[in-house]
């Protein structure tokens, strides 16, 4: 684990790593009051976290520190889009849409219409409509050049747009700060998605990065930290990375949708811990 500037916040990271924080009702646990944004309906609370994890948004749009220091996590794809979606529409700033092109390799009979194949969400692939700022942070997608800090996971800062190039600034790593120019290139699904043809999608590798998976936040340094669960997590440890990205509980915020009422008050989510893994 991490070094962090908070002790009381270490010890609880602990307990919920090793499985040892006190559950109710089988597996869930407590979040503390001065971490938990309180829930009230599903628009006006993400707005709540948004605006507690990127106060004075605006006045600082243009801060490669304040932007990269802080993200949203959340377990699905479809909630990162949601938010990130929100975030770029209150971002403001010069924009770029990129449109992707997209084709069937194997549809012989163009069973595959070209609206269709642009419809479709694929997880680890950048949307066909992507919408970028100047300054707004995005993740990279794909291996490209992973000796100059390109690499599967890296954020880095828009810069300014060209018709074919992207320029930005890597915003982590041993590469900070270095700036690299991003071109679009053809990407395919991998070979275990359920579709009856191979999709090829020439886009930007990029995603937008305001909010991102819990297990894509995995090494990454955030020292603001908002954790969105509309449902429990659902996989070993998953909680735990999640919080474990924050350095302290006054920089750690959590907005949990409640999935059943309890006898004690407070905020309460499932954590999922095996404790034989933990053994090996």
């Amino acid at each position: 684990m991490r070094a962090l500037n908070d002790p009381w916040f270490s010890e609880y990271l602990l307990r919920v790593g090793d499985g040892k924080e006190p559950c109710v009702d089988g597996t869930f646990i407590r979040i503390p009051q001065n971490m938990s944004i309180p829930f009230t309906t599903q628009e006006a609370s993400i707005k709540e976290l948004v605006n507690t994890l990127f106060p004075d948004l605006q006045a600082n749009a243009r801060s490669t520190e304040y932007m990269t220091s802080r993200a949203i996590l959340t377990t699905k794809n479809e909630d990162v889009d949601r938010i990130n979606d929100h975030m770029i529409d209150i971002y403001e700033g010069e924009e770029q849409i990129y449109y992707s092109f997209d084709m069937a390799e194997d549809d012989t009979q163009n069973l595959y219409p070209t609206e269709f194949l642009n419809s479709l969400i694929v997880t680890g692939m950048p949307p066909h409509k992507l919408w970028l700022k100047i300054g707004c942070p995005i993740m990279l997608l794909r291996n490209i050049d992973p000796s100059n800090g390109l690499c599967n996971g890296t954020r880095l800062i828009c810069k300014s747009f060209q018709r074919n190039v992207i320029d930005a600034e890597i915003s982590i790593g041993e590469h900070q700060g270095k700036r690299v120019f991003l071109p679009r290139i053809p990407l395919t699904v991998s070979e275990d998605d359920m579709f009856p043809f191979k999709l090829k999608r020439t886009q930007f590798p990029v995603r937008l990065s305001f909010s991102m998976t819990i297990n894509k936040s995995q090494e990454q340094t955030l020292p603001y930290v908002g954790i969105y669960l509309p449902e429990s997590v659902f996989s070993h440890g998953q909680l735990y990375v999640a919080l474990s990205r924050g350095t302290s509980q006054v920089n750690t915020k959590v907005l949990i949708q409640p999935a059943k009422q309890f006898t004690e008050p407070g905020v309460y989510t499932s954590s999922v811990v095996y404790r034989e893994v933990l053994q090996e």
